[in-house]
């Protein structure tokens, strides 16, 4: 039987709540684990499943907008708010956390050790997202998200959807994945289980134009890994060079036949070296050595 989450609630920025799995046991060296845009925290059950099983406590979280967390009652999606959640969630853990952060994910993180909480974590793991990306690729992924606004009448229409989109992928044999990122609705439609309202509001082109982003990766002091899809289309070679040329210290580590969704793509590459990266840090950590107890 695989093994079984334990579903976890925290308070975030303004009273939002958050909501995500834990894999694994708490006193374990922490791995905290944050999706991209438009997905949820089932995006990491694998990937948090085999962290567990190399003795790590995996806790994937639903950012704020997504999955069962709390929509903002406003509707403005501030980066900082969303920075400030996941800060909150990382003071939660026995000792400061490997941070895995996926596209939006990753911008957190990146953040948080750069500009909003520096030191608050022990490493942090980018995943197909640096300083910088490549236009074609965000529209890509925004004209994805605003084609599914409107709903679908059925979990096969969506399903047909994603299909379309990630045509370099397999088809599931069965929607249940799916299912558990769709709400149906009175009107009789599936939504994809996030605020629309975000793709109008959101700050992060805004920081990208100011040079937030960089001026984070200048920052980070800690160990730092990026996973980059091999044939992604918005981490380029020349945007991957440019955020080792800021972050001297850090990995870098390209998976063959992913795109920017590396951990959907080739999951066992992608956990493989994350679980290599986790093990170097919190090796210590995981003799018993220099660990807090929670409490």
């Amino acid at each position: 039987m695989a093994m079984q989450p334990t579903r976890l609630e925290f308070q975030g920025a303004a009273g939002i709540r958050l909501v995500a799995d834990a894999y694994g046991a708490p006193g374990a060296p922490g791995v905290l684990l944050l999706h991209g845009g438009g997905q949820t925290r089932h995006a990491w059950r694998r990937t948090a499943r085999a962290l567990a099983k190399h003795g790590f406590y995996a806790v994937a979280l639903d950012l704020r907008g997504h999955g069962e967390s709390d929509w903002v009652h406003d509707g403005v999606y501030r980066h900082a708010d969303g920075g400030e959640d996941v800060r909150r969630v990382i003071a939660s853990f026995a000792a400061p956390p490997i941070v895995v952060g996926a596209s939006l994910g990753g911008m957190v993180a990146l953040s948080i050790e750069g500009v909003y909480a520096p030191g608050s974590t022990s490493g942090i793991v980018l995943v197909d997202v640096a300083h910088d990306a490549v236009p074609e690729g965000i529209e890509r992924i925004v004209g994805f998200m605003e084609s599914g606004t409107s709903g679908f009448a059925s979990l096969e229409e969506a399903g047909e959807a994603v299909a379309r989109y990630l045509a370099h992928r397999a088809r599931p044999a069965s929607l249940d994945g799916l299912r558990k990122n769709l709400r149906l609705r009175d009107d009789g439609r599936w939504y994809w289980h996030w605020d629309p309202r975000m793709l109008e509001t959101g700050d992060i082109g805004d920081l990208r134009d100011a040079g937030h982003f960089e001026r984070a990766a200048r920052n980070v002091q800690v160990p730092v890994l990026l996973v980059r899809g091999a044939e992604s289309d918005v981490v380029d070679e020349r945007i991957a060079r440019e955020l080792l040329a800021l972050i001297p210290h850090a990995r870098y580590v390209d998976v063959a036949g992913a795109r920017h969704m590396v951990a959907g793509d080739e999951n066992d590459a992608f956990s493989a070296a994350v679980t290599a990266f986790c093990e170097e840090i919190g090796g210590a950590a995981l003799r018993g050595e220099g660990m807090r107890q929670p409490g």
